[in-house]
């Protein structure tokens, strides 16, 4: 074994060496970077994922995603789940978060984060996270993606947010989970602090003013840096030193941006306050821009090391955009996604909605676009696919779809089968969409059964992307045939439901529900 403890990782490599060596590195498999960004929303960026652009992309400044996305293929209909771990583990797992059953996100071990609720109480799903053994209760045991990869002869790098397993678990160290190289990743889903002068949430000695602290960048304490930043100069070093072991890699770049607490990105933050930006949106445009120039750097890098045309690069965010707080420019809360409905933590576009970007030379068509449905589960066979790594077993069931032949394809077909959303939880938050759900998405028809009232509401998102006209009551046929889909998946997957305190009764599948 080459990698013990990613802290020690840097000592391992000899120096970087010459463009010819890596072209000879690389020109049999492809290098993989999955580039995900923490609740970003499709219109957080100056590209413009509908078929027009919005008032968000022309305030976002994002040159770098408008260059990724002018040398590959956009997809205008991304989909992830509406919180980030259930997100993040379908997306290393392969599998719908209705069967792994990671359905909120997770912290300590044993420990639901589920808020109160007065009329629901909500089952016991796996709040320990993802996990490499089977012996950790409340988890989900899975063969993961970089696990897999690894045994496939890539060198494997994490860099951010993990927020895998809880606290105290394996599944809460990204080596375990087959990563060579650890970065900054642990069990939170969100930074102390973006400020190096804040040693990023820690105290001087390293250790954690709170669970959020951002561990093993200490190098970089009482600096005037940002953490995306440092991520990044951590990154590509890593990747620098790696070039002399002759293994293709995967870069696994996980930014923390741009979650909450919102700070200002200094090298932005002025730009965005000229423009007439409040001071919150100001700090929330600045990290977008941050994150952007992360991507930058990134390629920027591919091209100096001549790794550009073998490099594979996914850009995707894992949760519909943060729409809590009002940021000042429709004077509203939830509004932050316009025309998209709501946001994260919400059934609705606005929750679940993600940008998303696929660069691969001589592959993807440049400047293209596709409005295919993928769901993020799919990246986890898509990868495999891109990697070569055809034949393999796992522990678990794999849901998501391989999409490479519409990479290939550069032509509209059709999704194979239905998109399936499930929420049997609390996020916390108030707002549309947002509580106890399941969500079957077919074709453009979208059916979203709430469980506490047992209400269900149908949508056409093609004619109407911002859920405004609920079609549940003119169209009894397709409201039947999508509840009969959506409750035929969630029984062959045993998916959790609620129980209604009053009666202690399990909230029943939706096909087993009068239609209303």
């Amino acid at each position: 074994m080459l990698f013990k403890k990613s802290t020690f990782f840097l000592l391992l490599f000899s120096c970087a060496i010459g463009s010819g060596q890596v072209h000879a590195q690389t020109k049999e498999r492809p290098n993989i970077i999955v580039f995900i960004v923490d609740d970003m929303g499709w219109e957080d960026t100056s590209v413009p994922f509908w078929k027009e652009k919005t008032s968000l992309n022309n305030f976002y400044q994002t040159p770098n995603m408008e260059r990724l996305a002018s040398q590959g293929m956009k997809f205008t209909q991304a989909y992830a789940s509406s919180v980030c771990s259930p997100s993040r583990v379908s997306l290393m797992s392969g599998m719908n978060a209705a069967r792994h059953r990671v359905t909120n996100w997770t912290l300590n071990r044993n420990a639901s984060v589920d808020a109160k609720d007065d009329e629901l109480d909500f089952p016991l799903w796996n709040v320990n996270g993802m996990q490499p053994v089977d012996t950790i209760e409340r988890s989900v045991f899975v063969n993961s993606l970089p696990q897999l990869l690894k045994e496939n002869g890539y060198l494997t790098v994490h860099a951010g947010k993990a927020h895998f397993g809880a606290v105290g678990t394996p599944g809460a160290d990204p080596i375990n989970l087959g990563f060579d190289v650890n970065i900054a990743g642990h069990a939170a889903g969100g930074p102390g602090s973006f400020l190096g002068t804040e040693n990023f949430g820690n105290n001087k000695d390293g250790t954690p003013k709170s669970p959020w602290g951002v561990p093993g960048l200490e190098e970089y304490y009482g600096q005037d840096i940002f953490l995306t930043e440092a991520l990044t100069q951590k990154t590509l070093k890593v990747l620098n030193d790696s070039l002399s072991n002759q293994k293709p890699f995967f870069l696994y770049m996980s930014h923390y941006a741009v979650h909450v607490p919102f700070n200002a990105d200094k090298r932005f933050y002025q730009k965005y306050i000229d423009k007439g930006a409040t001071h919150v949106e100001a700090q929330y445009a600045s990290m977008v821009e941050g994150m952007d120039k992360s991507l930058g750097d990134i390629m920027s890098f591919l091209d100096r090391k001549h790794l550009t045309e073998n490099t594979i690069i996914l850009f995707i965010s894992d949760n519909g955009g943060y729409a809590i707080q009002d940021r000042g420019r429709t004077g509203k809360k939830h509004r932050w996604n316009e025309p998209l409905k709501s946001g994260k933590g919400s059934a609705y576009e606005g929750g679940i909605r993600v940008p998303m970007l696929v660069k691969w030379p001589a592959v993807v068509k440049e400047n293209s676009v596709t409005e295919y449905p993928v769901i993020i589960e799919d990246i986890f066979p898509t990868v495999l696919n891109m990697a070569g790594v055809k034949k393999t077993k796992t522990v678990q069931h794999i849901d998501g779809e391989n999409f490479v032949s519409v990479l290939k394809a550069n032509k509209q077909v059709n999704r194979k089968s239905a998109m399936y959303w499930h929420y049997p939880n609390s996020w916390g938050e108030t707002g549309p969409g947002i509580g106890a759900t399941s969500t079957v998405r077919d074709g453009d028809w979208k059916l979203i059964y709430w469980h506490k009232t047992q209400k269900k509401e149908l949508f056409n998102i093609k004619n109407d992307i911002g859920e405004e006209q609920d079609l549940a009551m003119n169209n009894p046929k397709i409201v039947k045939r999508l509840s009969d889909k959506l409750g035929a998946y969630l029984r062959n997957v045993d998916a959790q439901m609620p129980i209604v305190k009053n009666t202690k009764a399990i909230v029943p599948y939706p096909d087993a529900v009068s239609d209303r």
